[in-house]
């Protein structure tokens, strides 16, 4: 496979340095993509970042990818409005284990191949490097005049950050560069990657590899991701979309790329899956044939949650979706889990009722109108359950003034109960 021709028809190469092409196609090449530590665990905003890598190693490319330990305490201006806080480090060790086992899901560290992958952490190789050996190495080979023409240090310079440009956050692309003179001349690493807001960055890693020792390395960079209406990506109201499932639920993650809009989908599958051209093309043209079918949604969410988690979390997001959405029985209710239900039922009306009056037996007509407001009357309730129209756990509920024991709790806590089609209402017995 052409890496070059992959990411292209894939919509995912923003600039490329001439002569990136040509080195890739004399044989394996070793790249690098920097990844920020800040956090524990990636968001869906570094998945571009890390599918070029997993492209890139199935193209028979060996990637590394970095995370910027020494980097993550100071900060990058790009695309920033403030500094970030700088982390101990201790943190940035637990985070880095976090992510590498994350990244160990998309990438091969572990086997016996040539172009196997590798973490590193700039960390190791800066925590030693003293001021004096930085501006003697680094500092005297690239001039401020050349600095300060980088986009990102001039938008910052021009009133787009409060207290303008600390020193710090001015010598981050010395530090990046350096890293990258440190992969070339330890790993013969010779191209970098990254987003295009990283492309002043790059370049400036390139330019200190020529001017350090005449070497020659080179720089590719995607397109930062939006949406079709303009907002950002992998931002929801509740924040980043992540791919630990402490953050971000694989239910709440598999529903996240289910939404996305028909021409945000068509994108994103080219992006974030690993099909093939011509299997999208035809997944494209089904989708178009019958839109109302979210042909593109749900093979998209279907690939991105297997690989982000697994078959069967994939499959549990698919049954918890039924639950809130189709005709779901109260044997799959029961089946989900604890976070899962409450993720199914995020922002429903919830009533807490007490647990001993469960435990003695209560008429569900008392349960659900004097312990919890889900019907303002008895009369109505009555009406409704003749109708047919309340559920209990997803089972309709026989009559009115059935008996509610401890048996009817979901995971000994929870009673679900459904007045009419869409009207859902969660009782937590405490």
């Amino acid at each position: 496979m052409n890496f070059v021709e992959e990411l292209r028809w894939r919509g995912m190469i923003h600039t490329m340095m001439p002569g990136t092409e040509e080195l890739l196609e004399k044989g394996m090449v070793t790249a690098y993509v920097g990844i920020d530590p800040t956090a524990d665990s990636l968001h869906i905003g570094h998945l571009v970042s890390v599918m070029i890598l997993k492209h890139f190693q199935r193209c028979g490319h060996k990637p590394l990818a970095l995370v910027g330990g020494a980097t993550g305490m100071i900060g990058d201006p790009s695309g920033k409005s403030a500094e970030r806080n700088l982390l101990d480090e201790e943190t940035l060790r637990h985070n880095q284990e976090c992510i590498k086992k994350q990244l160990s899901k998309f990438l091969d560290f572990y086997s016996d191949a040539p172009n196997k992958a590798e973490l590193v952490n700039n960390y190791d190789w800066m925590k030693d490097f003293s001021f004096l050996d930085f501006a003697r190495t680094v500092g005297k080979h690239i001039t401020v005049n050349y600095m300060m023409a980088k986009d990102s240090v001039q938008k910052r310079l021009n009133g787009e950050a409060r207290d303008g440009l600390s020193f710090t956050e001015f010598t981050y692309q010395l530090l990046q560069a350096y890293d990258f003179l440190h992969l070339y001349e330890t790993k013969n690493c010779k191209l970098q990657m990254g987003g295009s807001d990283q492309w002043g960055n790059i370049t400036t890693g390139t330019e200190l590899i020529r001017r350090t020792n005449g070497g020659e390395a080179f720089a590719l960079t995607c397109p930062l991701i939006t949406k079709a209406d303009g907002g950002k990506f992998g931002k929801t109201e509740s924040g980043n979309v992540w791919l630990d499932p402490r953050y971000t639920s694989p239910y709440k993650f598999y529903q996240f790329w289910l939404n996305v809009s028909d021409e945000d989908a068509e994108r994103y599958i080219k992006i974030f899956t690993s099909l093939s051209k011509e299997e999208i093309e035809s997944l494209v043209t089904t989708h178009k044939e019958a839109p109302h079918l979210r042909a593109l949604q749900k093979r998209l969410a279907r690939e991105v949650t297997v690989m982000v988690h697994s078959e069967a979390d994939y499959n549990a997001a698919v049954e918890a979706s039924e639950i809130l959405f189709g005709n779901a029985t109260s044997e799959a209710l029961k089946k989900i889990d604890e976070a899962t239900l409450l993720s199914v039922f995020e922002g429903v009306p919830q009533f807490e009722v007490s647990k001993t009056d469960i435990e003695n037996g209560i008429k569900a007509v008392d349960l659900l109108t004097e312990k919890a407001n889900v019907f303002p009357s008895k009369g109505e309730m009555r009406k409704l359950v003749q109708g047919g129209g309340v559920s209990l756990n997803k089972e309709k509920l026989a009559a009115f003034d059935q008996v509610i024991t401890t048996n009817d709790l979901l995971d000994n806590k929870y009673l679900l109960v459904q007045r009419g089609k869409k009207n859902y209402f969660l009782l937590i017995a405490k």
